[in-house]
């Protein structure tokens, strides 16, 4: 194994619950392989549509198969994945526009690290898949700041923050760097190995990226070996 921290990029956006999934195993495995893990936050609903896909919420047959692949996956990652009593209008209708604008702006504030915005992004994840609370309003992202470690004067200036056109370019600019990499959904994964960028898409890609990155994958749940594949 190379002694140089291979660079991985997660392009997320707090909508989709495999993202959340995919979020939870690469941070665990953050100090188990030999990465430099990326947060990269960005925006679904723009992916989705200049890549011309369509959520698996649009096509019947692929919804009823998520809300049953989500339970399992809920018990296999150890990540409580409960989808919110209506679906449809928590991802279509309300969307996550300034949540990920929330999130982006956590980034920008905070120069030099990611813990904020792990915390922050694990807490709008467990509003929406896992407790059914909004993550559209002020007020619902304020709470969600707070229980991430932030103050009520970090909040408030993120919340501001959120709404400058640099924020909301921002985000615009690293989801037109995930659609560079021929995004078409998420969670979206780089891994970059000796300088080429290698793509992986979803949450059940782990073990083949490992393979590419010269790591071992023991499962979702490295700590409990018993977990794994």
């Amino acid at each position: 194994m190379s002694s140089s921290r291979k660079v991985v990029e997660l392009f997320y956006d707090v909508v989709s619950p495999y993202s959340w999934l995919a979020f939870e195993v690469l941070c665990r495995y953050r100090n188990v392989w030999n990465i430099d893990l990326k947060f990269k936050p960005a925006y679904l609903g723009g992916v989705m549509h200049e890549s011309g896909n369509r959520p698996p919420g649009m096509v019947p047959n692929k919804f009823h198969y998520m809300t049953t692949d989500l339970k399992r996956l809920s018990d296999y990652f150890g990540v409580h994945v409960s989808p919110p009593s209506n679906v449809f209008e928590a991802m279509f209708e309300k969307g996550t526009l300034n949540a990920m604008r929330f999130v982006t702006a956590v980034a920008e504030k905070e120069k030099g690290g990611d813990m904020l915005v792990e915390r922050v992004s694990r807490e709008l994840w467990k509003r929406i898949w896992s407790t059914d609370q909004d993550i559209t309003q002020p007020a619902s992202l304020t709470e969600a700041g707070l229980k991430a470690g932030l103050s009520a004067n970090e909040v408030e200036a993120i919340l501001t923050l959120s709404k400058s056109q640099p924020i909301k370019d921002k985000l615009k600019s690293v989801t037109q760097e995930a659609l560079e990499h021929k995004c078409f959904g998420f969670p979206f994964i780089v891994c970059y190995v000796n300088g080429k960028p290698e793509v992986f898409f979803g949450s059940d890609r782990f073990e083949l990226m490992a393979h590419c990155i010269g790591e071992k994958w023991v499962g979702p749940q490295p700590a409990n070996p018993r977990a794994k594949m």
